[in-house]
């Protein structure tokens, strides 16, 4: 597939058929993915794959207690789980908040689960002392991660980045053996997609470019 097409068709892709991902296609897929750039280059990512059964249906499980806090924020008209504006609803609410299928069953129906993860030791948080949750480790995780579904999207698969379960990391850690240095940055189901969608909803490059700071005129292309 030409690249653009890729990269403008490359969904969350949350339902999947029957068919297998075999190791063989895994491999090439992460075979391209390892191109990402990473901090120094020091290439931190690990991968667990996941196929079997009851380690799938923990991890899953592992979704609920986030689950029920981001449904019942969303419900309280609120921004889930964000850093900066305290949650109003009470802990009995989020514990009776109903969680949808489509938050764990992604995890049962895939034929791999890929948890993606990274060594800290090699990562530099350059934000680590600022007064606001870290992002800065991201850069040198989250370009692998997307490169492993614009490769499965042109091996026409495809899955979808998930963060609940990492809420429960230290559970996650002792479920699949990681030592402690190592993050859990996205647990990532990776199968043939049951639709592939071809138009995706985003906004336009003037809604979020803006010139010379912020606040300022949009980026338009010339001529228009």
């Amino acid at each position: 597939m030409e690249l653009y097409d890729v990269m403008r068709t490359t969904f969350s892709a949350r339902e999947f058929t029957s068919d297998p991902l075999p190791d063989e296609t895994l491999v090439k897929i992460l075979n391209v993915a390892r191109f990402a750039p990473s901090g120094g280059n020091r290439q931190g990512w690990r991968v667990v794959v996941v196929r079997d059964r009851a380690t799938r249906e923990a991890i899953a499980a592992l979704n609920a207690p986030t689950a029920r806090r981001y449904m019942a924020q969303v419900h309280a008209g609120e921004n889930p789980w964000n850093t900066i504006d305290a949650t109003k609803v009470d802990a009995a609410t989020i514990e009776q908040t109903h969680v949808p299928g489509r938050m764990t069953e992604p995890l049962l129906k895939a034929p791999v689960v890929l948890i993606i993860c990274v060594d800290l030791k090699v990562v530099a948080s350059t934000d680590q002392y600022l007064k606001r949750v870290g992002v800065v480790s991201g850069a040198s995780i989250y370009p692998f991660a997307w490169s492993i579904l614009l490769a499965a999207r042109h091996e026409g698969f495809g899955g979808t980045i998930t963060t609940l379960a990492v809420a429960q990391e230290p559970q996650l850690q002792t479920l699949l053996g990681l030592p402690p240095h190592v993050a859990v940055c996205a647990i990532m189901p990776i199968g043939r997609p049951v639709h592939q969608l071809r138009r995706l909803k985003r906004k336009p490059v003037s809604d979020f470019a803006m010139l010379e700071r912020w606040g300022g005129p949009p980026l338009i292309a010339a001529g228009r």
